[in-house]
């Protein structure tokens, strides 16, 4: 493969090959998220209503695992651009080394924790002991979890989206066969409930790994995970940090997010809970894709920066943009012409259903201007400023949606907190125009 193309081809065919093999894997992810849910809720509403408080953790060790592959990614990019081929193989190597040593502590963290954490939301012993037998499992795999995601974002710093798709779509592909025979037990398989859930979950992130190493194995890649380049350096590792603690942050607030809006729903019935957790799977098919659009991004932003090619970062930031925008659009179109059906695919209460479509007709009208916050953030982080786009996060997630939730709740109830979530985007949509073109000022990108 010729290694200088992303700063070759023109801008819109290079984006869209990046980034449709990554809406593609986010779509059949989102899927996987949907079908795993859906087969979850067949057993009781309590089981749906224990992966529901337990999603937030899941989203945490995902954050982790992204976040710091994130940092991961936009070194190898950048150093690929610049021609340092030497220091592309260091932030690969060393990168993985921190990755499995990530992995052993938030297995051990979060297995402790959750009991703990699940009786914070819930009363119900039944909703804790279902919620602690899906997290022991699901949460063995976390090294599993953190291997798979730096391969991916390893891969994606070379360029090697097809790679990522297939490893991806194997492996979800291969949970969502997994999850009915392992919950309600088929064949030489024994009915394991919300366990095999969990189990059919780690199986297809374990498929995903070998994937990667075969590949490896068969086709190498540009960088190189050596042994020689482990041997942590104090330089490569602050660049890696310095990327990966503000992305890892930037996915993990919307498990502060999700548990803090929890709290202020159970005051006033755990449906609006139900419903929150429900809500959260469908909005993968929205948001995952515009990830995808980041994700083949970011790379090309961090390989054209490095290389000094500004004009070009500008154009793809752009295009990326615009494509975001029409996926939004799309997803506000979905939630306003048939929100029952949405709901009705997660609970067979009419209660539920009727405030859950009530709460997607309310929370879809910040989805379109959501795209501007959505696509600076990625931008920044393949540009490196992983600070600056944390700023774009912490008013998505925190500084005004809490805030405005608390409040808004005090005079409308749970409705008020569904209206929470336009009213965060458009504040935050005009700091992330802000935040982002004064970075680029900043450092001579505009």
């Amino acid at each position: 493969m010729n290694e200088t193309f992303m700063k070759e081809r023109p801008v819109l065919p290079l984006l869209a090959s990046m980034a449709i093999p990554m809406v593609i894997s986010m779509l059949v992810n989102s899927l996987y998220n949907i079908v795993d849910s859906f087969y979850v809720a067949q057993i009781s509403e309590d089981a749906m209503s224990a992966l529901s408080l337990v999603y937030p953790v899941q989203n945490l060790i995902n954050a982790l695992a992204i976040g710091f592959g994130i940092g991961i990614n936009a070194a190898i990019a950048f150093y690929l651009g610049a021609g340092d081929q030497r220091k592309a193989d260091q932030a690969a190597s060393q990168g993985m080394l921190f990755s499995i040593l990530h992995g052993v502590v938030i297995m051990i963290a979060s297995i402790s924790v959750m009991p703990v954490f699940l009786g914070m939301f819930t009363s119900d012993s039944a909703i804790v002991d279902l919620g602690v037998q899906y997290s022991n499992i699901a949460f063995s795999f976390s090294i599993v979890i953190m291997v798979s995601l730096s391969f991916e974002k390893i891969f994606q710093a070379a360029g090697r989206m097809t790679v990522t798709m297939i490893a991806l779509l194997c492996g979800c592909i291969t949970n969502i066969i997994l999850d009915p025979v392992m919950i309600f037990g088929m064949g030489p398989f024994p009915e394991m409930g919300i366990r095999g859930a969990a189990l059919a979950t780690g199986i297809g992130q374990v498929l995903t790994v070998v994937i990667y190493l075969i590949v490896c194995a068969f086709r190498p890649l540009p960088v190189h995970i050596r042994k020689q380049d482990m041997k942590p350096d104090r330089q490569m590792a602050g660049r890696l940090y310095a990327v990966g603690i503000p992305a890892t942050l930037n996915l993990a607030l919307p498990s502060l997010l999700i548990s803090a809006l929890n709290g202020i729903l159970a005051a006033f019935s755990e449906t609006y809970v139900l419903i929150l957790g429900v809500y959260y799977k469908l909005q993968t098919f929205l948001y995952l894709p515009a990830s995808g659009v980041v994700q083949g991004m970011r790379p090309i932003i961090g390989y054209n920066y490095g290389a000094g090619q500004h004009k070009r970062v500008r154009s793809i930031y752009r295009a990326a943009l615009i494509m975001n925008l029409l996926i939004m659009a799309l997803g506000t179109v979905i939630c306003l012409a048939v929100p029952e059906h949405l709901m009705g695919l997660f609970s067979d209460s009419p209660e539920t259903i009727r405030e859950g479509a009530l709460a997607l007709r309310f929370i879809c009208a910040g989805f379109v201007v959501s795209a501007v916050s959505v696509t600076a953030s990625g931008a920044l982080e393949g540009l490196g400023k992983g600070a600056a786009s944390l700023v774009i996060s912490l008013c998505r997630y925190v500084a005004v949606i809490i805030p405005a939730a608390f409040l808004l709740s005090r005079f409308f109830g749970a409705e008020g907190v569904w209206n929470a979530f336009w009213v965060t985007e458009v504040f935050s949509s005009a700091a992330a125009w802000a935040v982002y073109r004064r970075t680029l000022r900043k450092n001579g990108v505009l």
